[in-house]
C-alpha cells in the first residue's frame, strides 16, 4: 500500500509510497485490517481509525497522542 496518516487537526504524522504487511496477521493495527480488507488493486479509501482500533489510551510517541482518531488515505498497489 502506500498511505498518509493524519491526526484530527491535520498534522501528518507518517507517509509512504510503498509499504508491504500481512492482512490479518496483526503486523497492523486492528483499524487497517479491518478497513483495508476487500479493496481491490488500484483501489484509494480514507479510513477513519478510532483509538480503540488504532493505538488506544498509549498512543505511541513522539507522534501520536494518547487517545488519538487517526485519518488515513490509502491506495492498494497490489496483493501477493
Amino acid at each position: 500500500v502506500a498511505y498518509v496518516g493524519k491526526l484530527d487537526d491535520g498534522t501528518q504524522f507518517d507517509a509512504a509510497k510503498r509499504f508491504d504487511f500481512t492482512l490479518g496477521a496483526g503486523d497492523v493495527i486492528k483499524g487497517w485490517d479491518i478497513g483495508i480488507a476487500g479493496m481491490r488493486v488500484g483501489g484509494k479509501r480514507k479510513l477513519t481509525v478510532p483509538s480503540k482500533l488504532g493505538y488506544g489510551k498509549k498512543g505511541s510517541s513522539p507522534d501520536i497522542p494518547p487517545n488519538a482518531t487517526l485519518h488515513f488515505t490509502v491506495t492498494l498497489k497490489e496483493i501477493r
